[in-house]
């Protein structure tokens, strides 16, 4: 087993971390308080190739690998967890499932200008009734001549305000309950969408998450991902390597607050000496590295399962449930280490804090992690 990255991984976990030092961590905090989606640094990352890392150049992509991917979304994490999250959805949520099973039309259509991050994507699973219960899905897709019309709302949508291209899950035949979900790849410009709400969040605030209504959209046979009834399938499979990126993004956010109680403790100074000299600060620092460490491994070893083309539901479980769990961890302990002054939004690590809980319930609950890591076990 080698521990080592190639030298083109090296290179872009470097250019990830230069980008992310420059570009983005100098203005988080004002998009943190303003609520403003970063739409220039978007641009910028999509000139990197950020927003297709692993989709193939001949469909619009970096085609890098997972491993990649992962050392990249790290990166731009660390320097702000909004950043990472529109990264990774772009990427994990949206276009790979049009690279696994759109056809060849499709993907000239929807994935070439979403991969070369011309365009934006947004995944349209949840609704207000249907949250960790995907398979309760109420919005619909009726038959219509040889298409479809389009009826729900969806809800919690990452990049739901901005997006160009959703993957919406519908029913199309209720008999067959969650065997009668089909997906959609669907204009956001398309007649009858619309954005009827956007989330006021305790985090990653410079993402947008929004509510959108779907009021009797025509869509055409063209439209369809993959066959009728195959969209349970395609949500979960997509959820599957979605949740190695939310992995990636955890473990930027715990990394930050490693970073920032590092360097505090070494310029804090109480009782005549500086916080890293007492034996319960440098304990904290230990305890936030070992688990920091622990995550980064569970998840590159996800992000290898799935570069191997193997079945990865249960190493990515583990490798989000422990990456979410250590960057809430790390986050809290480091607003203890920088005490009062963590409390302050003069300080960085009370935004890391409230950027990290969601980490611990997108993309599938720590509870659902638990389940799908449980059920591996006991089949």
């Amino acid at each position: 087993m080698k521990f080592e990255f190639s030298s083109e991984q090296e290179l872009i976990r470097k250019t990830a971390r230069e980008f992310a030092a420059n570009e983005i961590a100098p203005y988080a905090a004002e998009w943190d308080r303003e609520s403003r989606y970063p739409k220039e640094v978007v641009a910028k990352m999509a000139e990197l190739g950020f927003m297709g890392m692993f989709v193939p150049e001949e469909w619009g992509g970096a085609g890098l690998d997972h491993l990649s991917y992962c050392l990249a979304v790290e990166e731009i994490s660390r320097a702000d967890a909004s950043c990472g999250v529109i990264m990774s959805v772009n990427n994990s949520l949206t276009s790979w499932p049009l690279m696994a099973y759109a056809s060849d039309e499709q993907k000239k259509r929807w994935l070439i200008p979403m991969a070369k991050g011309e365009t934006l994507g947004a995944y349209c699973l949840s609704e207000p009734e249907a949250g960790t219960d995907a398979a309760a899905q109420s919005t619909v897709a009726e038959a219509d001549g040889d298409g479809f019309v389009l009826r729900g709302t969806k809800n919690f949508i990452t990049n739901g305000a901005s997006a160009d291209t959703l993957i919406v899950f519908a029913m199309t035949d209720k008999a067959k309950a969650y065997k009668g979900i089909s997906a959609f790849v669907v204009d956001a410009k398309s007649e009858g969408v619309k954005v009827t709400h956007t989330e006021h969040k305790m985090g990653i605030r410079a993402s947008e998450t929004a509510q959108l209504a779907f009021d009797e959209v025509k869509l055409g046979p063209e439209n369809l991902l993959g066959k009728p009834g195959e969209g349970f399938k395609i949500a979960m499979s997509t959820l599957d390597g979605g949740r190695i990126g939310i992995a990636a993004q955890a473990i930027g956010i715990a990394q930050a607050a490693l970073d920032h109680a590092i360097s505090y403790s070494k310029e804090r100074e109480q009782f005549g000496r500086t916080l890293s000299k007492f034996q319960a600060i440098q304990f904290k620092l230990a305890d936030m590295a070992m688990r920091i460490d622990a995550a980064r491994l569970l998840t590159l070893r996800a992000a290898y399962v799935k570069d191997m083309g193997k079945p990865h539901p249960s190493e990515s479980a583990m490798a989000k449930l422990m990456a979410s769990t250590a960057a809430v961890y790390c986050a809290e302990e480091a607003v203890q280490i920088f005490g009062g002054n963590g409390y302050s939004k003069d300080y960085p690590v009370e935004k890391l804090m409230r950027d990290a809980k969601i980490c611990d319930i997108y993309e599938g609950t720590n509870e659902v992690q638990r389940m799908v890591i449980a059920a591996k076990l006991l089949a």
